[in-house]
């Protein structure tokens, strides 16, 4: 005699979730945009950035040593007693976008050759804008100027001001660079993102443009 029939349960899919990764390229600019964002779609119309122009080399040198100030604190999430989750501010694919192309119009304008990066709170890099023709160092000068910006939330002219003396300073942290083009982005009082700009002749010049980029969503940060 046969048994009883055997009834198989219905296999459920386990639903797949994916960081969208987009690179888009800006056509007849010469700009590679690439931007990381957690299941973001994003238009291309910031990419539409003119081309930057003219520069020397940004340099990159080892901060000299000084005073050390506190690391940003993240005054932007509210914490009670016995919470095991907190909710943060995160910069939006959008604005980030708006922020390149402002920052290198303003190269542009300045016929600068430079490159632009934007990195979240933790760090990571969320956006890369390459000029035409700006050097191979830019990236990381860049990269490491929005780093030193996020994590201390203020910027790298400001900070490398305050750095004299011979002893043991915050520009021994790996990853920072304190030379002037690192601008934090800031929202409820405490850093979400960080803006490096690396290509000019000059910091202050860097900073000018990453200054622009930030003002170009001032009036859209909470």
């Amino acid at each position: 005699m046969n048994g009883p029939a055997r009834t198989r349960a219905p296999r459920t899919s386990r639903a797949r979730t994916s960081r969208a990764r987009a690179r888009l390229i800006a056509a007849g600019s010469g700009l590679a945009i690439v931007a990381t964002t957690l299941g973001a779609a994003f238009g291309a119309t910031a990419a539409q950035a003119a081309p930057a122009r003219l520069s020397a080399p940004a340099a990159v040198s080892a901060a000299s040593a000084g005073s050390v100030p506190a690391p940003a604190s993240v005054r932007g999430a509210a914490v009670q007693d016995g919470e095991a989750v907190v909710q943060t501010g995160v910069l939006s694919a959008d604005a980030a976008l708006r922020i390149a192309d402002a920052a290198m119009r303003e190269a542009g304008k300045r016929k600068q050759r430079v490159t632009v990066v934007i990195v979240d709170r933790s760090g990571a890099t969320r956006l890369v804008v390459k000029g035409d023709g700006a050097g191979p160092q830019t990236e990381e000068s860049a990269r490491r100027k929005a780093f030193t910006a996020v994590s201390f939330g203020r910027t790298t002219g400001e900070l490398g001001k305050g750095l004299t003396g011979d002893g043991p300073t915050i520009a021994d942290i790996p990853g920072t660079l304190f030379l002037g083009g690192g601008v934090p982005v800031a929202s409820g009082g405490a850093p979400i993102a960080g803006i490096g700009v690396g290509g000019a002749p000059s910091g202050d010049i860097d900073e000018a443009i990453a200054q622009a980029g930030l003002k170009a969503v001032a009036g859209r940060l909470r």
